[in-house]
């Protein structure tokens, strides 16, 4: 019912430490081999993706991590276009120091765009794969490619080419309840339930 006149709604003042409320993402389930995929996928439609400049110092892409509690960052510019992907393994491992040796560099002076894994060198897969597929699919795909984390494409009302969503080792393995080696490969599901037996 539209009214007359409407009274103004009563005001406070932020306190000092005043925050905000974030989405919370729901507690993540168990998961079988046989599970549907999309149990384990991140959906980009449901959370918030989390993503980088290319010119962001490592000591920025470790915040935003910690932050944000991921283990990987989209590196896009700033017309959301992808540029590559970085992942923790990247801070952490041999690439940041490459570099400092190769171009005479501080750490403090190695960006984003430095150590990610760059889009011309990254593979997804499809949407469509993924919603006929199983876990152990995922698991299958992750070992093939010796990689942490694999991303799901699909397309915009428009057609144009999207992130839809993100797999990882890590949630994965906490939803399976074992520990997941990324770097061995097997294809059968009894290679798999054997290796993530382990």
């Amino acid at each position: 019912m539209v009214r007359e006149q409407y009274k103004a709604l009563p005001q406070a003042r932020l306190e000092q430490c005043a925050s905000y409320f974030q989405v919370e993402a729901p507690p993540l389930r168990s998961v079988l081999l046989d599970s549907p995929a999309l149990e384990v996928m991140t959906d980009l439609k449901r959370v918030q993706a989390v993503t980088i400049g290319p010119d962001a110092t490592l000591a920025a892409v470790s915040r935003a991590m910690l932050r944000n509690t991921v283990r990987s960052l989209l590196v896009a510019d700033e017309k959301r276009c992808i540029l590559g992907i970085i992942t923790s393994t990247d801070l952490l491992g041999e690439k940041p120091m490459h570099i400092v040796g190769e171009r005479g560099v501080r750490y403090e002076e190695v960006l984003a765009r430095d150590i990610m894994t760059p889009r011309e060198r990254l593979e997804a897969i499809t949407f469509r794969a993924v919603q006929n597929a199983e876990v152990g699919h995922v698991v299958a795909t992750l070992k093939e490619t010796g990689r942490q984390h694999a991303l799901v494409i699909d397309e915009d009302d428009f057609g144009r080419q999207m992130i839809r969503g993100i797999f990882s080792v890590s949630r994965i393995s906490r939803q399976l309840g074992t520990l997941i080696n990324a770097t061995q490969i097997a294809t059968t599901f009894a290679e798999i339930e054997a290796a993530i037996a382990h």
